[in-house]
């Protein structure tokens, strides 16, 4: 009976996944997360959005790694991968925020086109403010560079997203034809650029440019000068 019992054992085999070693257990299975109701799926998804945007501005693509989102976000990175499908799509997603998170601020602007000289003034103080109150869409930019638009060209909904800022600066260029108060022949495009490129400039070289001149550009006074600076150049460059 004893050796009948010896058989059976030595017979049983145990398979290497279920032997386990000590002080450790088994690892769980990875599967789809658990279903959310769609109202918190959403704000899941937005959470970790928010997180993305802060860590890609301080560690770049390269360092911001999806522990750190998800530790940011409160969440895990299941999650993540569940809702983005990788850091890259992530990291493209973050760069169609913060230019969504423009153009909304931007299409809230109470431009009056019956006076288009005060509208494109306001273009002008809007842009240089917005950049100054968020100052990680210059340093996402400014790492997206280093990529040479190798994520955000991959964006579907770019396009979408640029359009209607050209349209607004269109309809405030034509008011002011109209008007005869500014000249013809000049494309919209390069009005809009003008005033990207001399606020984006300043601000996210604020630094560098602050200890080479030794001079505070951040200070009010620096801040209001340039923006009056930007002001009458674009003016001048429409009115001819």
């Amino acid at each position: 009976m004893a050796e009948s019992s010896k058989t059976e054992v030595s017979k049983t085999k145990v398979s290497k996944s279920e032997v386990l070693k000590p002080g450790k257990r088994k690892a769980p299975r990875v599967g789809r997360p658990k279903a959310q109701p769609r109202g918190e799926a959403a704000d899941t998804r937005d959470n970790i959005l928010q997180a993305a945007v802060k860590v890609f501005a301080e560690r770049g693509l390269g360092g911001g790694r999806i522990n750190l989102v998800s530790r940011a976000a409160r969440s895990n990175d299941r999650m993540i991968y569940y809702y983005f499908g990788s850091k890259e799509k992530l990291f493209v997603e973050v760069l169609e925020k913060i230019y969504r998170d423009m153009w909304e601020a931007e299409s809230k602007l109470a431009l009056d086109l019956s006076e288009p000289v005060a509208a494109l003034k306001h273009i002008v103080h809007f842009t240089m403010n917005h950049y100054l109150a968020h100052p990680e869409m210059l340093t996402l930019l400014n790492n997206e560079n280093l990529h040479k638009g190798k994520y955000v060209s991959k964006s579907k909904a770019m396009k979408e997203l640029s359009s209607p800022a050209l349209d607004l600066m269109e309809q405030v260029y034509q008011a002011g034809v109209k008007q005869g108060v500014f000249r013809r022949g000049i494309a919209p495009l390069h009005i809009y650029l003008t005033i990207l490129a001399l606020n984006y400039f300043y601000v996210s070289n604020r630094y560098t440019l602050s200890a080479f001149l030794g001079l505070d550009l951040m200070g009010a006074d620096s801040l209001s000068g340039w923006r009056n600076w930007v002001e009458e150049v674009v003016l001048r460059a429409v009115r001819g």
